[in-house]
């Protein structure tokens, strides 16, 4: 007689901070028609955006988690987008690689940092009356100024901690169970605004979040004092630097309302909106930076 062995499987345990990725192109447009083709290639520390631009025209992008490596992380990004309108690579006349792993673009001719390309980028998503932006990434917070043709002409940066970033947010989002597209309602879903969370640190604010819970406190409220917290740090990074009525936010953390309505408030400014999605302004500045360079003349292929 056999005995046939069973073999279980733990479920998966759910990945509340997992945001959506997302793929578009502009199916009103054909880019067999255009002149010049150009590329921008972000790659960040938390995601990696790919962008298309069709003789200056935003044409489509590729939104997406950013991998083990970054040359992966690239080609993905931009693969994705790719697939989707039938595009080779050997169709783009040229590559701009931005972001931290902007130096490890296998493909690209040029690497522009990405102060310079969130700038363009929200110039270009913003209308030219833009000059404030708030960059919230994955570990890193900027403030920048620009003129009216998106050139930096000021910035600021907080790269010191996690916290007041889209790391520290995913952070949060795990440890709440609370999906990461649902952080910013829910935190506004309180019997009265709670006090910012003490900690400017992810690891303290954690720890302080759960002896919270453990207080009597509920989730939301819990949340909304996080992003009470995330809103006045970076508030204090843009007075740093000054604030103008007209200011961008660009980012993930852009999609929050939890966090950009508790901006908004302290500073006592409304926010530039779009219709863009507010992760691909790196990865948009640096492929119009290309279609400049490529009018110009001044593209050096290779």
């Amino acid at each position: 007689m056999s005995a046939v062995m069973q073999q279980t499987t733990a479920p998966e345990k759910p990945e509340y901070w997992r945001w959506q990725e997302n793929t578009w192109v502009d199916e009103t447009m054909n880019w067999r028609d255009a002149k010049i083709v150009t590329c921008g290639i972000d790659v960040g520390s938390v995601s990696s955006q790919a962008v298309l631009v069709c003789d200056g025209k935003l044409y489509g992008y590729n939104s997406m988690r950013t991998g083990s490596n970054s040359p992966d992380s690239a080609r993905n990004a931009l693969q994705g987008v790719m697939d989707k309108c039938g595009m080779k690579l050997e169709d783009i006349h040229y590559v701009v690689g931005t972001g931290y792993g902007r130096v490890n673009v296998p493909f690209s001719h040029k690497a522009i940092t990405e102060i310079a390309c969130h700038a363009r980028g929200a110039n270009y998503m913003g209308g030219n009356k833009v000059r404030t932006i708030l960059d919230m990434g994955g570990q890193d917070c900027k403030a920048i100024h620009c003129d009216e043709k998106g050139k930096v002409t000021n910035f600021l940066m907080n790269d010191k901690c996690a916290a007041g970033t889209g790391r520290g947010m995913e952070v949060i989002s795990d440890l709440m169970q609370i999906p990461i597209a649902e952080l910013g309602a829910r935190s506004f879903d309180v019997d009265e605004e709670p006090p910012a969370v003490s900690s400017v640190c992810v690891v303290f604010a954690k720890s302080e979040a759960l002896g919270l819970l453990k207080a009597g406190w509920t989730k939301n409220k819990v949340v909304a004092s996080y992003c009470q917290a995330m809103a006045e740090r970076v508030v204090s990074l843009m007075e740093r630097i000054g604030v103008e009525k007209e200011f961008f936010i660009t980012g993930g953390i852009a999609k929050n309302p939890g966090v950009v309505k508790r901006i908004e408030k302290i500073i006592g400014i409304e926010a530039l909106k779009t219709e863009y999605d507010s992760q691909i302004a790196g990865a948009l500045g640096a492929a119009l930076f290309g279609y400049t360079l490529v009018q110009k003349g001044q593209a050096k292929q290779g």
